[in-house]
C-alpha cells in the first residue's frame, strides 16, 4: 500500500527531521569518507555530505551544515537515513523516486517512506532547490567514489 500523509503529517516530519536531524557528524577529514561541499544562491543553505562506501554499499552517509533552511535540513536528514545500508543501484532508485515524485511524475512511494512529506514542495518550484541539495551533495560524492577520486 503506497504511503500517503496528510499536510499535518507532512509538517511534523519535516518539524522533526529539522529540530532533530539525524547523522550530523563532520567527517570532513576522515580519509575513509568522500566530503561533497554544496551552497545554494537562491537559498541560505550551505551543507557538507560526506559519504562512506565499501563494496558498492553505502556504508554511511554523514552530513554537516553552516546553515540551512528547514526544507533543506529535514530532508538531507531523511535521506542519510534512507541511503544508509543500501547498495549504489538502491540508493539512485530512491533519488529518482524523489526527483519524479518533486516533478510531478510517477514515484514509488514505498522506496521514499518519510521522504514523500515533501510531495507538496512541487507547489513551490523555488524550494526544490531546497529539497534536493543534500540528494544532490550526496549523488556526488557517491560519483567521486565511483570515478576514483577517493
Amino acid at each position: 500500500m503506497p504511503i500517503s500523509f496528510s499536510p499535518l503529517q507532512m509538517r511534523e516530519i519535516i518539524m522533526e527531521h529539522y529540530q532533530y536531524p539525524r547523522n550530523i557528524e563532520d567527517k570532513s577529514q576522515d580519509k575513509d569518507y568522500i566530503t561533497v561541499h554544496m551552497d545554494s544562491a537562491s537559498c541560505i543553505d550551505d551543507i557538507y555530505v560526506s559519504v562512506k562506501i565499501v563494496e558498492d554499499k553505502i556504508v554511511d552517509c554523514k552530513w554537516h551544515y553552516s546553515d540551512c533552511c528547514a526544507i533543506s535540513r529535514a530532508s538531507t536528514s531523511i535521506m542519510s537515513e534512507l541511503v544508509i545500508g543500501k547498495t549504489i543501484e538502491e540508493a539512485k532508485d530512491i533519488m529518482d523516486n524523489f526527483n519524479n515524485m518533486l516533478n510531478e511524475k510517477d514515484y514509488d512511494s514505498d522506496l521514499l517512506e518519510e521522504a514523500c512529506c515533501f510531495k507538496n514542495t512541487s507547489a513551490q518550484p523555488s524550494r526544490i532547490g531546497c529539497a534536493t541539495i543534500g540528494w544532490r551533495g550526496f549523488w556526488n560524492a557517491v560519483l567521486e567514489i565511483q570515478n576514483g577520486k577517493r
